[in-house]
């Protein structure tokens, strides 16, 4: 299974249906509040090069981007390899 991670707000609609994607899924990912750890919204602009928006997502240390990249990978047929599902 692969490893993912998920930079959040807690009231982002955004994020809420990355994560509802990803549950979906049954797949166990890493939940990073930049809001309540400001530190972090750092760390995510870093590793998602320039990217301040919320969600930004990685999946095995690879950034994929935010929802709307997340749920077109679902869409073309990309996100379970990614995901380690149905190998």
């Amino acid at each position: 299974m692969a490893a993912i991670e998920i930079y959040t707000t807690p009231f982002c609609p955004y994020c809420h249906r990355a994560k509802a994607l990803l549950q979906s899924k049954g797949v166990r990912f890493d939940e990073i509040d930049v809001m309540m750890s400001p530190g972090k919204r750092k760390q995510m602009r870093e590793r998602a090069g320039g990217g301040n928006t919320v969600p930004q997502i990685f999946i095995d240390g690879e950034h994929i981007g935010g929802s709307d990249e997340l749920i077109e990978l679902d869409q073309d047929g990309r996100l379970d390899p990614l995901l380690g599902i149905g190998l």
